[in-house]
């Protein structure tokens, strides 16, 4: 990614910087007088990158994957996979069974704002026992993964899927992913704003390719319109996503106005939440949008964030995890508009000749965030209006029960690492089936793998805690805080990235964490841990008080310093932990927090205050037993 000297220099009298390697977006003529113009440079002329062609050559997401699904191979070339992860899949097979590839299909829902109607739940149980595994993954961005699906199955189950006015579209590829949002179901102002508006994100910027209709539902419409979309009519989405202010914004393609023939350089995330409550993990999205009401309640706009991302690679410097920065404040009149213009910006300038810097936190962070807002002024056409301020972030995963606001109750039930099963005495998947068919429950998938139950009558809370006792759930008081806290992606043995353990590991390891705490006297200490198979990020490890990063086969990389609110990365401490020296290395780092702390500091506050360099010198003279609180 190759910036002109207007940029570098940091001129304010205009930005300028080179299109995308190959991206040739229709720009309209701007006015020359506008200190916000866009001085563009000609793209280069080598080839393209592989992946850039394969998207141009698809006929927006057709081919090769409809010619591939024809097949009577068990699963499908390498250039119909990355075109299907559009559609909301990813093929696996299992990495621990012997002998030729057993192919199967993961599957991944879109669900805005994490809505689960009860409907949807009945059919993704059914779909699950059916066509997949026998169980049902929450993700870390509010939906469902069903997990062991057939080739031969894909087509009835993502059929089925769309036909109850849901859909897998976007769930996965170079697109907007699935837009998130505060779970938690207040009914105040600004709490229905933040879902509203995510779903109008969704819609604005979903894939409009008729490929998914062609191939799933033989070119039919849908028997049901997509909940979301009938909740955001009124706000005439597709007439803002076809505005054209002129500026470069959308292109002149008739299919894919905002997104052409070659989607985005990578995945883009956005989360939307109100001001203190950070449940989302917002600073890790590609625009953080933070709803803004005045006193009455009414909305005036939105804050945003911009170029948060998790994903990196091991010994690859310039790949790294990122918190967004805060651009600045936009009004309600004109957020559909901005949001466009972010995306277009990093459409055309982000990095599509190397993939593994491709996402939109290093374009801000090579333009630096003044630069950056300025380039997305110059195709908005105004200024953006500074960050207006906000209470203090907090975090909270809304488990158990809270008054909703309008007489109703709403009930969380933690989800170890987001696995739905049923498992001896431990029945969690029948038991959310029997409280969707007896009380017809609607739910709200949360960022932390758990799901939320809303719209519950006072009267029928005895008989919801009952059903789930009979099940053998634990109420939430039961549950190990530091459980509550933790999350995991699911790694081994389906994911094709993973490197070692993760969703399979993490439940030792709590316990292990527990033993070590219970020991030291720090029973009452909450830490916010998180853990992947693999540098990828998708459990947010970077965001946590402590993580633990898979880099071999038996070993992990050791990460502290994160926020307990989620507001800045931590920072990597100790590469290729051996999976057995959990306590060794750790142990040495709770002494020290105990003997230096200051008062009511939380662990990943203490780490980020005293720094890597004072807890590595410290861990060297310890005597592992010598100190407890």
């Amino acid at each position: 990614m190759k910036f002109s000297s207007a940029v570098l220099a940091g001129l304010a009298t205009a930005t300028s910087l080179p299109l995308a390697h190959g991206f040739v977006p229709h720009h309209s003529t701007v006015p020359s007088s506008t200190r916000l113009q866009v001085q563009l440079e000609a793209p280069a002329t080598k080839d393209l990158p592989k992946i850039e062609k394969l998207k141009i050559s698809s006929d927006y997401l057709r081919i090769p994957l409809r010619e591939q699904l024809q097949t009577e191979e068990i699963g499908i070339s390498k250039d119909a996979y990355q075109i299907l992860k559009y559609h909301g899949s990813y093929q696996q097979n299992n990495r621990e069974t012997k002998g030729p590839k057993d192919y199967q299909f993961m599957l991944r829902l879109k669900q805005p704002a994490g809505e689960l109607p009860p409907d949807l739940y009945r059919l993704l149980d059914d779909l699950s026992t059916k066509h997949g595994q026998g169980d049902l993954r929450a993700t870390t961005r509010q939906c469902f993964q069903i997990h062991g699906i057939l080739k031969g199955d894909l087509k009835t189950v993502i059929s089925s899927i769309m036909n109850m006015g849901s859909s897998t579209v976007g769930a996965c590829g170079d697109v907007s992913r699935n837009v998130m949002t505060t779970p938690a179901p207040f009914v105040s102002p600004e709490y229905r704003y933040a879902r509203e508006y995510s779903k109008v994100f969704a819609q604005l910027f979903r894939p409009m390719s008729p490929a998914f209709s062609e191939i799933w539902l033989d070119g039919e419409k849908a028997a049901t319109v997509e909940t979301w979309a009938k909740d955001v009519e009124h706000h005439n989405v597709d007439d803002a996503m076809r505005y054209d202010n002129g500026r470069g914004i959308v292109l002149n393609d008739a299919t894919e106005p905002i997104y052409g023939t070659q989607y985005l350089p990578r995945k883009f995330k956005i989360g939307v939440t109100v001001p203190g409550d950070n449940s989302l993990d917002i600073y890790t999205n590609d625009i953080g949008v933070v709803v803004i009401c005045n006193d009455k309640g009414e909305l005036e706009g939105f804050n945003l964030m911009v170029g948060g991302g998790m994903g990196r690679t091991h010994n690859k410097e310039n790949t790294f995890a990122r918190a967004a920065d805060h651009m600045g404040f936009v009004p309600k009149e004109d957020i559909m508009e901005v949001m466009k213009a972010i995306v277009a910006a990093q459409r055309d300038h982000g990095n599509r000749d190397v993939r593994a810097n491709a996402r939109m936190k290093y374009l801000v962070h090579t333009l630096g965030i003044e630069k950056f807002t300025k380039l997305v002024e110059s195709y908005y056409g105004k200024e953006i209006a500074p960050w207006r301020p906000m209470k203090e972030w907090k975090y909270n995963d809304w488990m158990g029960w809270w008054e909703q606001g309008d007489g109703k109750l709403f009930y969380g039930q933690h989800i170890d690492n987001g696995r739905v099963k049923n498992e001896g005495t431990f029945r969690l998947k029948a038991a959310i089936r029997a409280l969707v068919d007896k009380y017809n429950l609607h739910a709200i998938m949360s960022p932390t793998q758990s799901i939320i139950f809303k719209d519950i009558d006072p009267k029928d809370k005895e008989g919801i805690e009952a059903i789930l006792r009979e099940h053998g759930i634990k109420p939430i008081e039961e549950v190990d805080p530091n459980a509550r806290l933790a999350m995991a992606c699911p790694a081994l043995p389906l994911c094709g990235l993973a490197q070692t353990e993760a969703e399979r590991l993490m439940p030792s390891y709590l316990e292990r964490m527990r033993t070590l705490l219970n020991k030291m006297n720090l029973a009452d200490e909450e830490i916010l841990m998180r853990m992947t198979g693999c540098p990828n990020g998708c459990a947010r490890p970077y965001m946590a008080e402590l993580a633990f990063v898979g880099d071999g086969a038996r070993s992990y990389q050791v990460w502290l310093g994160g926020s307990p609110v989620l507001t800045r990365t931590a920072q990597p401490f100790m590469a290729k932990m051996d999976v057995d020296n959990l306590e060794k290395t750790v142990e040495p780092i709770l002494a020290m927090f105990i003997q230096q702390r200051q008062q009511f500091e939380a662990f990943g506050d203490f780490c980020h205050r005293v720094g890597l360099d004072a807890i590595e010198a410290y861990s060297k003279s310890y005597v592992l037993g010598s100190v407890t609180a």
